[in-house]
């Protein structure tokens, strides 16, 4: 037996971040726990769809393999930049991804949401990969979408028994005692047979590029402010317009973070009509840590961004984006019921309106300890299960938050 375990994770990345930083997420937790739970050494591969991705640093031993990017399109997706058509850019990732893979050899291969990739693309790699012995994950956020969308998606891949068939495991990154996707349908009972949730990739999520992250902290946030961030940026400039007019409290000052992917026409135009006290950035290298300062904070509904909220204390006024799919004003309702955060969708807020939620909100304290935070401790103790008899420590008992539901999914309604 090989002394390095090799993992390799993959994202189709068409929109936004969210993919690269989740999986980046799960690769440090892996890193970090699987040599004490496995007795070898771990080593890795991110393959990913944007350049974008490489800003992230990665545990060492651990590299990225960029392919050339798609983007959504009104027929679904078409080639970000290379002069190609759709068809050859997919045969184009379908023969990287293969042979990448061929040549990993992965121990464990784990999949983002996509269960086959763009078009058809992992069929192959898949199929090899699994002839080899390696354990397959289709990792899942815990909200899809609407039940009746997410089936004909299933539908147009083959159909839950297609999936079942190409993974060992599900992981839904999600607490069911907030949303459990497995009772509305979103994960149909040939997955739930086979999925695990995890809790929340929220606690002990990594940091990145410490030296820039200090230099940038001098830079922006001395005193006390509130925060506005907005994910990747590409979706968030009309919360970024209401944002910018937004009065900060009384001592405080506004800090917007918009994002790298916003359009710097956009950016541009931000700065100059933000208010007195407002400060707009692209980027920062420790948004976790300034969510954690903030008196208080507004964002977008994403997955990576509520799950650092829910590490915090910090108040919290989630506006999700509307439009694309259901999924963020899904997640913002569920967390909202269990007392998380607030939400207001982007039609019944204005500036005026977000500066008196601002101005509330300051020295409140928000208790988000009921929720389970832990999936990224939980993910290694899966992963070491899954890939064999090599675990040297406890694996956690998981079946009273899950496996106990799944029992009773059949009964169970799948109204949305």
């Amino acid at each position: 037996m090989n002394s390095t375990l090799r993992i390799a994770l993959f994202s189709h990345d068409s929109l936004g971040l969210g993919h690269i930083r989740r999986n980046r997420a799960l690769a440090f937790a892996l890193a970090e726990d699987l040599p004490a739970l496995t007795g070898r050494r771990v080593s890795g591969l991110l393959i990913a769809g944007s350049p974008e991705a490489t800003r992230f640093d990665l545990p060492a031993g651990w590299d990225w393999v960029i392919l050339p990017g798609v983007t959504p399109s009104a027929g679904g997706y078409e080639p970000r930049a290379l002069a190609s058509s759709m068809e050859g850019l997919s045969a184009l990732r379908a023969a990287a991804i293969t042979a990448i893979l061929d040549q990993q050899d992965p121990d464990l291969f784990i999949v983002d949401r996509h269960p086959f990739g763009i078009d058809g693309e992992l069929n192959e790699a898949l199929d090899h990969v699994r002839a080899r012995g390696c354990r397959t994950v289709l990792g899942l956020r815990e909200v899809l979408d609407t039940p009746s969308v997410i089936a004909r998606e299933w539908d147009r891949i083959g159909g839950a028994c297609t999936v079942a068939a190409a993974f060992d495991e599900v992981w839904i990154y999600g607490d069911p005692a907030v949303y459990d996707s497995r009772v509305t349908g979103e994960v149909p009972v040939e997955l739930a047979r086979i999925a695990e949730c995890t809790g929340y990739l929220a606690l002990e999520r990594p940091t990145e590029r410490p030296a820039e992250r200090t230099r940038q902290r001098t830079a922006t946030t001395q005193g006390r402010f509130v925060l506005t961030c907005l994910g990747g940026g590409s979706d968030g400039a009309d919360l970024a317009a209401l944002a910018v007019r937004a009065r900060p409290p009384v001592g405080h000052t506004h800090l917007v973070v918009t994002g790298p992917q916003m359009a710097i026409e956009e950016f541009e135009a931000l700065k100059r009509s933000a208010a007195e006290s407002t400060i707009v950035i692209r980027h920062s290298d420790d948004v976790p840590g300034l969510m954690a300062r903030a008196s208080a904070l507004v964002c977008m509904g994403g997955y990576n961004t509520l799950s650092e909220v829910l590490a915090t204390s910090t108040p919290a006024l989630v506006v999700p984006r509307n439009g694309h799919r259901a999924e963020q004003p899904r997640r913002a309702s569920a967390l909202a019921a269990v007392g998380a955060i607030d939400t207001l969708s982007i039609d019944r807020i204005n500036s005026s309106e977000l500066s008196e939620w601002f101005s509330r909100q300051v020295d409140r304290s928000i208790e988000r300890s009921h929720i389970d935070l832990a999936g990224l401790a939980a993910v290694a103790h899966l992963a070491a299960e899954l890939i064999g008899p090599h675990i040297t420590d406890i694996v956690p008992d998981h079946s009273a938050s899950t496996l106990g539901t799944v029992a009773s999914i059949e009964e169970a309604s799948y109204a949305g």
